[in-house]
């Protein structure tokens, strides 16, 4: 036996509909069309487009990753494989590492590849604290001349490279740092783009953060260290990866400062193989290998606090 759900009798003696089955009414009522199969919303494309889309992510990568995975297989053919031949062959036939051994063999590639480190150890220290210190300084401090110091800042992008390199010559031997890994480290060690970077990553960072801390009575430093960092962790991670990047592929500069074969660094080093192997692409290609691996490592070791930090913003909640 079924029962029927309760009603109840309204002002004028009728009956009144349940309260939740007038809810449920009403919820229908509001509910919009259904999607029939196949219809597709403004916001989803159309399997033409997504086909464009793979097909041009398809020739960036072949673009980007092309060159160095070609110069991988050379590295990686052995002597009997013919490497000017009309048809190419990506693959090699007969694979062997012992291109690298005959590069470590030819020249002193891993004095090349310390020297390499400490110049971008040197850099990358001088541009994390430096640039820090001073992004912060004129984001958050106020102090007479700070739109004068920032627009020299600006200033110095203007000019190319090549127009200081003798005056930072002058000024290199001056302080007896020719020929030595400090002298080719010094000028990289603060860049001025990478403190206009700072300053923008500290000036995206409310400002009621600071007065908080202020209030708490922290003093410039510790807002410094518990307020500004821990919001612009990203921005570091960009810093590292571009300075260890320029510092470590850098050419022009370490060949004018530096005369003794045993300091060159590895971009340096690694020319010795075009003049003294230059009918032998394996050698250089093995070379540009040895030379390209530490970046890998150090992007793949930054890139995910870099990533990171793009997602959450500039202030984490």
């Amino acid at each position: 036996m079924t029962t029927s759900p309760p009603t109840t009798a309204g002002a004028t003696g009728g009956l009144r509909e349940p309260d939740d089955a007038r809810n449920a009414r009403k919820t229908r009522g509001t509910r919009g069309p259904r999607k029939t199969r196949g219809s597709r919303g403004f916001n989803t494309p159309s399997p033409a487009h997504t086909a464009a889309r793979y097909l041009l992510l398809l020739l960036v990568l072949l673009l980007v990753i092309g060159p160095f995975l070609w110069q991988l297989s050379t590295s990686l053919k052995g002597p009997a494989e013919d490497v000017y031949t009309r048809t190419p062959a990506f693959l090699p036939d007969q694979p062997t590492l012992g291109n690298y051994g005959k590069v470590a063999a030819t020249i002193p590639v891993w004095t090349y590849a310390l020297n390499s480190v400490i110049v971008a150890a040197v850099c990358i220290t001088g541009n994390v604290v430096g640039c820090t210190l001073a992004g912060y300084a004129l984001a958050r401090l106020r102090f007479r001349g700070a739109r004068l110091v920032l627009g020299l800042f600006l200033a110095t992008l203007v000019l190319p490279g090549e127009v200081t390199i003798v005056s930072q010559y002058v000024l290199v031997r001056s302080l007896g740092l020719a020929d030595t890994l400090a002298g080719v480290a010094l000028p990289g060690s603060i860049a001025m783009l990478n403190v206009l970077l700072m300053r923008t990553a500290f000036a995206a960072v409310p400002a009621e953060l600071d007065q908080a801390a202020m209030i708490d009575g922290a003093d410039v430093r510790q807002r410094l260290w518990h307020v500004g960092l821990p919001n612009v962790r990203g921005m570091i991670s960009v810093i590292v990866i571009f300075t260890f990047i320029g510092a470590w592929d850098d050419f022009l500069w370490p060949l004018i400062v530096l005369n003794d074969p045993q300091k060159y660094t590895l971009t340096v080093g690694l020319q010795y193989l075009n003049g003294t192997f230059s009918a032998n692409p394996r050698l250089i290609a093995a070379g540009t290998m040895i030379a390209f691996l530490p970046v890998v490592v150090v992007f793949g070791a930054c890139q995910r606090y870099f990533f990171k930090g793009v997602e959450e913003g500039a202030v984490k909640g």
